[in-house]
């Protein structure tokens, strides 16, 4: 009876694994063990599982390792809910939504973080291919590569709890951005 029990806590975990990462997709190995009170080990065994039974996909990206459902995302869209999951990288690239085309101090500035932190973390936007930098004089300023309204439909569709923090902004932008084009 035990050795049952054991193989329906197995599943158990493998499907609340999955389900997770289809639910929050970008998720990393800590944060599906902190939010599913699973162990470390079993978590590491049932994503290298389902990696090799082909369900889920891995990315590597710095420290972290992102877990994705197989099949459901393309590359661009894999490394903006990369950028959706952390919240220093998100308020940058929220900010230069916002703005349009800020320039590094700009973002020094508003976020309040180092001038080198955000320097490493606009050279990881512009390494996955999400904003691009253009010389201003002795400035340099960036610019999404994306349409935002794209960037605004995962988040809302995969961290709604960010999405209703950031609506209220993010409706501001749109509404500026309606009148630029406008003009």
């Amino acid at each position: 009876m035990d050795e049952l029990e054991d193989k329906k806590s197995l599943h158990s975990n493998i499907d609340r694994i999955l389900k997770f990462i289809h639910e929050r997709p970008a998720c990393h190995l800590r944060q599906i063990k902190k939010d599913l009170n699973i162990s470390m080990g079993t978590v590491q065994h049932h994503l290298n599982r389902l990696e090799k039974d082909g369900k889920i996909t891995a990315v590597r990206n710095g420290l972290y390792k992102y877990y994705f459902p197989i099949g459901m995302f393309h590359t661009n869209e894999r490394n903006l809910l990369q950028i959706l999951n952390q919240e220093t990288a998100r308020d940058i690239l929220f900010f230069i939504v916002e703005k349009k085309n800020p320039s590094q101090s700009d973002i020094v500035n508003s976020i309040g973080i180092s001038s080198a932190a955000v320097n490493w973390h606009i050279s990881r936007l512009i390494e996955l291919n999400l904003i691009n930098e253009n010389k201003d004089g002795k400035f340099k300023r960036y610019r999404l590569t994306t349409d935002p309204k794209y960037l605004i439909a995962l988040m809302k569709n995969y961290y709604p709890n960010i999405w209703n923090i950031w609506s209220s902004r993010i409706a501001e932008t749109f509404l500026s951005l309606s009148q630029i084009d406008k003009e």
